[in-house]
């Protein structure tokens, strides 16, 4: 192996993105936004799927294009419990299979298009991918929402956009502790990862910015404690909890994503908030639609960030900066088959930053930003 030389260029190295797309579970949005009765169209993993419900009460997805002709049933009907073609009005179930043709005394016995399965939870509608085909175990399964339909939390508050890069930005954030304090505006005040099987978990405490005060009218916010965790390669569930001068603010964030194709992938984030003696049902809910609207101030920071910034394989870190190539080798386990995933993907890894270089340098920072901001602006004679 060459040894680099001290004045040596550091060269950035990426490869094309991959394009086989994720194993796991991977969330589409809100039950309610599929639960209509008419079929939806999802563009994901590299194809075109339709999502309905049927007469039984079951979201059923099935790739979009008909195996008769190649009609797109997300432009079809759905009547009773089978989405019908637009082109000839084949009746395809939620299981792949055409249940009957109008005009026809039979169905050919290989009428079958691919199903997708399915999960319905926590008000939530995932779909599972497998390049091999595999059904998902029990060890991927996704935990239930503490809160998540419960008359003692809001309902969601639901964003949607679209982002056009590979997501394997967004994964990164998981580790990379600097950003919350030049993108967002936090003060990390502690900072862990966790790695273990399929679960990635961001441990972080924050403290509000002096130099950003409280919007007027808004109670002063103290910081934040948060416990965030990937199951699987897509959907992360943190237990976040907001601490203001008056008390806490539980809430639940999810940030998921799914791809459109190896170079886009659909960014969703919801948010419920905890009601309580002090935060009844219209205040937690307002509380849940501001804290989602400053959520999405911070998402729409990192997507100009990912639009701009070079996909790098390579990235040259400090020691502050986290276990970045450790966590690329774990999330590395949902693109390779199951017989290929390597222990060093899924054994236990921890790792927690130690803070007193950033904390004294953004203190400093910060003291320095407020005496800027209090020094009377001179004006021209």
């Amino acid at each position: 192996m060459t040894s680099l030389q001290p004045d040596e260029i550091r060269l950035i190295e990426a490869d094309s993105a991959p394009s086989r797309f994720a194993r796991g579970w991977h969330c589409l949005g809100l039950v309610r936004d599929f639960a209509d009765g008419k079929p939806h169209t999802v563009h994901a993993f590299g194809t075109k799927l339709v999502v309905f419900r049927g007469e039984s009460g079951k979201i059923n997805i099935l790739d979009s294009y008909c195996r008769h002709l190649g009609g797109d049933l997300s432009q079809g009907e759905v009547k009773g419990d089978e989405i019908a073609c637009p082109f000839h009005d084949w009746r395809w179930g939620g299981d792949g299979r055409c249940k009957q043709i109008p005009y026809s005394k039979r169905v050919p016995m290989l009428a079958r298009t691919r199903a997708w399965t399915t999960l319905e939870q926590d008000g939530l509608l995932f779909v599972w991918h497998d390049p091999e085909g595999k059904k998902p175990t029990e060890e991927v399964a996704i935990p239930r929402i503490e809160g998540a339909e419960s008359d003692e939390w809001t309902d969601w508050h639901w964003y949607t956009t679209v982002v056009n890069t590979n997501c394997r930005e967004i994964i990164d954030n998981v580790v990379d502790m600097a950003h919350f304090f030049y993108v967002h505006g936090s003060l990390p005040t502690y900072f862990k990862n966790v790695f273990e099987g399929h679960v990635a978990t961001q441990y972080m405490n924050g403290d509000a910015r002096d130099d950003y005060p409280a919007p007027e009218g808004q109670p002063k916010m103290l910081g934040t404690t948060s416990v965030a965790s990937y199951y699987g390669p897509s959907f992360m569930i943190d237990d976040l909890t907001y601490h203001y001068e008056f008390g806490d603010h539980h809430t639940v964030l999810l940030n998921c994503h799914y791809p459109i194709s190896a170079d886009s992938f659909v960014l969703q984030y919801g948010i419920i908030v905890k009601k309580s003696a002090s935060l009844p049902e219209d205040a937690a809910m307002a509380s849940a639609i501001a804290l989602g609207d400053y959520i999405k101030v911070g998402f729409e920071q990192d997507v100009e960030i990912w639009k701009n910034k070079a996909r790098i394989d390579n990235p040259l870190l400090c020691e502050e900066d986290g276990p970045v190539y450790q966590l690329r080798r774990w999330y590395e386990q949902f693109y390779v088959d199951v017989a290929d995933v390597q222990p060093e993907m899924v054994d236990r890894f921890e790792y927690e930053l130690d803070l007193t270089r950033p904390t004294k340098a953004w203190h400093d920072e910060v003291a320095a930003n407020i005496a800027r901001q209090a020094k009377p602006t001179e004006t021209a004679p």
